[in-house]
């Protein structure tokens, strides 16, 4: 499902690391070098040139990029040479700090990662801003968003394939009951979505679908321009269809009068290693074009490299 290519021969760490080197030397900056190896690597071997690059040259490996490369180029560059941790961290706080009811990062890494890969978001979160992503969220977050997002982030879901067939049913009823009187935001439409697991929760929008004859994110569009049922909507998404939430994120990125670079970057690093190949398929589908070939319309010179290497092209 990931697209991310890495050669059947790996040089050594410390030929990656003098690579690298002799790409930041002399007076321009070879970035096809740059985009060659690290958009062929994968976490653990990133984590290894990060690491050594350090020991090596006594310059950490970010900050060797940040002053050889700018822009667009240099943040989709530094997202996805970060740990998934490390960068969902990073991503997590810079929505939560310039927050607008249009953000969509806190909510894909809290229901479109798993329960270790959020809790391992959240422990880079302390590590890196000596914070709780939790205490942030609620300072920057009002009204009914807060209700919602600190209990989202909050949650260490069970993992398991378990489900109670019961409970899902008289959920359902109970989703059913408030979304039908416009209490969007009641506690109990927020403590089930942001407490069950997602096979609970799969099996709960399910019997939804059965009992009331279509599917859940349909009585949430009764206000189309409302942003926090866009949310409940995406929360959804994520558990029931997420390489198909994904596929609309780039597709209305590449779609607009201008290309949503930030979206574009945030889908592409955090997929590559997990359902790229998935989400590449599900924008085939949709709009008869493969995504390399919209992201190379969309985009230029190094910043549409490094994204084209990343969705597999060779």
């Amino acid at each position: 499902m990931a697209t991310l290519t890495v050669p059947s021969s790996v040089p050594a760490v410390a030929e990656d690391c003098e690579q690298l080197h002799k790409a930041f030397e002399g007076w321009g900056t070879n970035e096809k070098l740059i985009i060659s190896i690290l958009a062929h690597r994968n976490a653990a071997q990133r984590r290894a040139i990060r690491r050594a690059y350090a020991d090596v040259y006594g310059k950490e490996l970010l900050r060797a990029l940040g002053d050889e490369i700018h822009g667009k180029f240099e943040r989709a560059v530094i997202l996805w040479t970060l740990d998934p941790a490390e960068r969902d961290a990073v991503l997590a706080n810079e929505e939560a700090k310039k927050w607008h009811p249009g953000g969509r990062a806190l909510v894909e890494i809290a229901c479109a990662r798993t329960p270790a890969q959020l809790f391992a978001a959240k422990q880079a979160y302390h590590d890196r801003f000596k914070r709780s992503l939790e205490e942030d969220v609620a300072a920057h977050v009002t009204g009914d968003f807060r209700k919602l997002l600190v209990p989202l982030v909050s949650a260490y879901r069970y993992d398991g394939p378990e489900v109670n067939t019961s409970l899902a049913h008289s959920e359902a009823k109970i989703l059913h009951e408030k979304i039908d009187k416009k209490a969007y935001s009641d506690e109990e439409i927020i403590r089930i979505l942001t407490t069950r697991s997602k096979a609970q929760l799969l099996a709960t929008f399910n019997s939804y679908k059965d009992q009331f004859g279509h599917a859940i994110n349909k009585d949430l569009k009764a206000d189309p321009k409302d942003e926090f049922l866009a949310t409940l909507r995406v929360i959804i998404r994520c558990f029931t269809c997420p390489d198909r939430y994904f596929e609309k994120v780039i597709r209305l990125a590449l779609g607009g009068v201008g290309t949503d670079e930030d979206a574009l970057t945030r889908v592409i690093t955090t997929r590559a290693e997990v359902d790229l190949k998935l989400i590449k398929e599900a924008y085939q589908k949709r709009n008869s074009v493969p995504l390399e070939r919209a992201v190379a319309k969309d985009t230029t010179r190094d910043y549409e490299d490094i994204l084209v290497a990343l969705l597999g092209a060779e």
